[in-house]
C-alpha cells in the first residue's frame, strides 16, 4: 500500500480549508469583540475543551519514543530515518508557532484552532497507515503544522474569555496539563503498544481530535485582534527559517557530532537569520513580534523560566525512559506506569501555583520552583543500576512540583505583558520557548548521556574486536544485544557493565540538568522585578 497519490489530495484539501478560513474570518457574522468575551458563561467548559486539544499536541512529542523499535522493524527504517521520524514533528512545530499565533490573531483564533485540528487529524490518519519512512516523516511533519495552529490558539482564547481575577488560575490549569502532557503521552503509548501496532499511537489522535473539533465548533467563541493589521510575511518567514535551522542543528548535533560542518552551518545560518529577523522586526510598522518586548523583564525572564525547565524535563524523560527499559528491564507499559508520579503531581500542584505566587511573589515563586526542580534532578545524580524505585519516584515528584510552581507563573507573566489583541503572539512566544527548550534538552542532555555512557564502558567491551566494541558504544540497547551473543556467565558480566555505563551517563546528564536549573533559579532571583509592572516598564 502506498500513500503518495494522497499527497496531492492532502495539499488540495488544506488549501481549500485555508481559503475558507480567510473568507469567513473577515465576516463579522457571529463575531464578538475580545472585551465582550471576558467572563464567558461557559469559560470553564471551554477551558476543558482547549486542554484536551493541548494535551493531544504535547503528548505527540513524547509518545513516539516508545514506538521507535516497532517502527524500525515494520518500515525497515535506517538510523537517520528514525531520527527524522522523531524530529519532523518538533522541528515544524517549533518553527511555525510564532506565525501560527499571528495567523490566529489576524484571521480568528477559533478558525485557526479548527484548521489546526483538521490538519492534525489528516496527518495522524495517514501517518498511522504509512508504508515507508518517507511517508511517515511527511505526515509527522504535517501534524506539526496543525499543532503550530492549535497550541497558541488554546492559550490565547483562554486569556480572552477569562476575567483578570480568574485568568491566573485558568493559565495554571493549562500549564499543568502542558507539563503533564509529556508523561501522559508516554503512558498512553505504553498502553497502546501493549495491545496494538505502532500506528495506534498516531491513530488514537483521530477520534481525540475529532471530538475536540466538534466541541470547539459548538462551544468555543471566536476572537481576533481588533486592529486588522497586515500579516508580517517577512517576519514570519525569517522566524520560521531561523528556528528551523536552530532546531535542526540541535537535533543533528548528537548524531553527526557537534563539530560536523552541517551542524556548524546550521547554527551559523540560524544566528544570521535570527539577527536579520530582529533587524527587520525593529523596522516594520506592524511587526509579528517586537523584539523590544524582551527588554521587559517580566516578559524576558518569564520566557527564560520556561525555556530552561522544559529543556531539562525532556532530557529527563529521554534518559529515564531508557533507564527503566534497558537498565531495570521494564516493559514499555511498565516504564510508562512508573512515570505516573510526575503527571499526577503536575495536575495536582499546578492549579495551586497562583496561590503560591500571591503568597511569596512572582520572583519567589519562580526561584523556588526552579530550586525544587533542581533538587529532583540532583536526586538522580546518585542513581545506580540497582537503585530502588523510591529514589526515582522522589525525583519525579520533586521535579514535577518545581515545574508545577514555575510554569503557571511564568506563562501568566508572558501573557499579561501584552494586550489581549496580541494574545496569539504572546501564547506563541510561550509555546516556542517550550518547544525549543525540548529540542535543547534532548540534544544537549542526550549527548551528555551518550558521552558518559561511552566513556564508562568497562574493560570487557574494550577487549573485544574494534568493530564489536564500536557497535556496543552506539547505545546501551546495542551493547545488550552484543551481550546476548555470549555465554550466560560472560553475557551477564557484559550486560551489567553496559547498564552501569548507561546509569553513569544518565547521572552525568542529570547533574548538569540540576546545575542548569540552579543557575536559572539564581538568575531569576536577581533579575526578575520585585513588583508587577505593565508591559511598557523595564
Amino acid at each position: 500500500m502506498t500513500n503518495y497519490p494522497i499527497l496531492k489530495l492532502f495539499i488540495r484539501k488544506i488549501a481549500v480549508m485555508w481559503a475558507f478560513l480567510c473568507q469567513t474570518s473577515v465576516r463579522k457574522v457571529n463575531d464578538r469583540t475580545n472585551y465582550d468575551l471576558q467572563s464567558h458563561p461557559r469559560r470553564w467548559l471551554i477551558l476543558a475543551i482547549l486542554t484536551l486539544s493541548l494535551v493531544m499536541v504535547v503528548a505527540s512529542v513524547s509518545s513516539l519514543n516508545l514506538a521507535i523499535p516497532s517502527i524500525q522493524k515494520a518500515l525497515d527504517a535506517s538510523a537517520s530515518e528514525l531520527v527524522w521520524i522523531n524530529a519532523a514533528y518538533a522541528l515544524v512545530f517549533a518553527a511555525l508557532l510564532l506565525p501560527g499565533g499571528a495567523i490566529g490573531d489576524r484571521f480568528g483564533r477559533r478558525g485557526a484552532l479548527q484548521i489546526g485540528l483538521i490538519i492534525f487529524i489528516i496527518g495522524a490518519l495517514l501517518g498511522a497507515t504509512s508504508s515507508d519512512p518517507f511517508q511517515l516523516i511527511f505526515f509527522r511533519a504535517s501534524m506539526g503544522v496543525g499543532a503550530a495552529l492549535v497550541m497558541p490558539a488554546t492559550l490565547s482564547i483562554i486569556s480572552v474569555i477569562f476575567p483578570v481575577e480568574e485568568r491566573s488560575k485558568a493559565i495554571a490549569i493549562w500549564s499543568g496539563f502542558a507539563g503533564a502532557g509529556a508523561a501522559i503521552g508516554i503512558i498512553a503509548a505504553g498502553l497502546l503498544l501493549e495491545k496494538f501496532w505502532w500506528g495506534s499511537i498516531f491513530f488514537i489522535n483521530v477520534p481525540t481530535a475529532g471530538i475536540a473539533l466538534l466541541l470547539v465548533a459548538f462551544f468555543v467563541p471566536t476572537s481576533r485582534d481588533s486592529h486588522i493589521n497586515p500579516l508580517d510575511l517577512p517576519g514570519s518567514f525569517l522566524s520560521a527559517l531561523g528556528l528551523t535551522s536552530l532546531v535542526y542543528g540541535l537535533i543533528q548535533g548528537p548524531e553527526f557530532g557537534w563539530t560536523d560542518p552541517v551542524v556548524i552551518w546550521a547554527f551559523i545560518v540560524s544566528i544570521v537569520v535570527l539577527v536579520g529577523w530582529v533587524f527587520v522586526e525593529l523596522n516594520r510598522k506592524y511587526p509579528m513580534l517586537d523584539p523590544r518586548l524582551f527588554r521587559i523583564r517580566r516578559f524576558g525572564m518569564g520566557s527564560f523560566a520556561i525555556l530552561i525547565p522544559f529543556a531539562v524535563m525532556f532530557g529527563f524523560f529521554f534518559g529515564l525512559a531508557q533507564y527503566l527499559q534497558y537498565v531495570q528491564m521494564h516493559s514499555p507499559l511498565g516504564a510508562a506506569v512508573r512515570s505516573l508520579p510526575f503527571a499526577l503531581t503536575m495536575l495536582i500542584a499546578a492549579p495551586r501555583g497562583p496561590a503560591v505566587s500571591r503568597l511569596i511573589g512572582e520572583k519567589g515563586c519562580l526561584s523556588l520552583g526552579l530550586l525544587f526542580a533542581a533538587s529532583g534532578c540532583f536526586v538522580l545524580a546518585f542513581l545506580e543500576a540497582t537503585s530502588s524505585y523510591l529514589q526515582i519516584a522522589l525525583s519525579l515528584v520533586l521535579t514535577a512540583l518545581g515545574m508545577a510552581i514555575t510554569f503557571p507563573t511564568a506563562t501568566a507573566a508572558i501573557i499579561n505583558c501584552l494586550p489581549t489583541d496580541k494574545a496569539g503572539v504572546a501564547s506563541a512566544v510561550n509555546d516556542t520557548t517550550r518547544e525549543v527548550g525540548a529540542a535543547v534538552g534532548i540534544a544537549f542532555l542526550g549527548s551528555l548521556l551518550s558521552a558518559g555512557y561511552r566513556n564508562s564502558l568497562g574493560d570487557s567491551f574494550a577487549s573485544m574486536p574494534a568493530d564489536v566494541n564500536e557497535i556496543a558504544k552506539n547505545s546501551v540497547g546495542a551493547a545488550l544485544q552484543v551481550a546476548e551473543q555470549f555465554s550466560v556467565e560472560s553475557g551477564q558480566v557484559l550486560a551489567q557493565e553496559a547498564k552501569a555505563a548507561f546509569t553513569n551517563g544518565f547521572s552525568l546528564s542529570m547533574s548538569v540538568g540540576a546545575g542548569m536549573l540552579l543557575v536559572a533559579s539564581i538568575i531569576v532571583f536577581f533579575r526578575y522585578p520585585n513588583t508587577e509592572k505593565n508591559h511598557s516598564a523595564n
